[in-house]
């Protein structure tokens, strides 16, 4: 796992490394669509770690945690078995309860997969809350 200069001024992008497996694939060896989604989501768990955002912890001392409130996915061109990919996550913009990220799959050829997420900050029972305010700092870097 590695970050990245990013020409946006507001930082940098998280990127995760992924590579294509044999269970990540269909019958002719192309990476099945909601895969994209897994791949997404354990770049942003990491892009948390590498910020160190512990989510358990969150969870168990403020009672917050993260959910997709929704996700757009636009499929570009198929990756494939044994390819390897990259994840570039950027956090577009931090709201009161939530946030904007863009996610780019790509393979050497370029991106193969975008999707942009809505991430809600939540609290016990499921409801909205602000973020707290070391998790919008720790944030601010991507």
């Amino acid at each position: 796992m590695s970050v990245s200069q990013n020409p946006s001024p507001r930082g940098v992008s998280h990127i995760f490394p992924v590579r294509v497996y044999y269970e990540d694939t269909d019958a002719a060896g192309i990476v099945y669509h909601a895969n994209y989604f897994r791949f997404a989501e354990r770049a942003r768990t990491e892009m948390l770690r590498s910020a160190k955002i512990d989510q358990s912890t969150l969870f168990g001392v403020l009672g917050v945690r993260f959910v997709v409130r929704s996700c757009k996915v636009e499929y570009l061109k198929s990756a494939r078995l044994d390819d390897d990919l990259e994840v570039h996550t950027k956090i577009v913009r931090i709201l009161g309860a939530s946030l904007l990220a863009k996610q780019v799959v790509q393979n050497d050829q370029g991106p193969t997969t975008l999707l942009d997420s809505r991430i809600a900050c939540v609290g016990e029972y499921g409801r909205p809350v602000p973020w707290p305010l070391e998790v919008r700092s720790a944030l601010t870097t991507y």
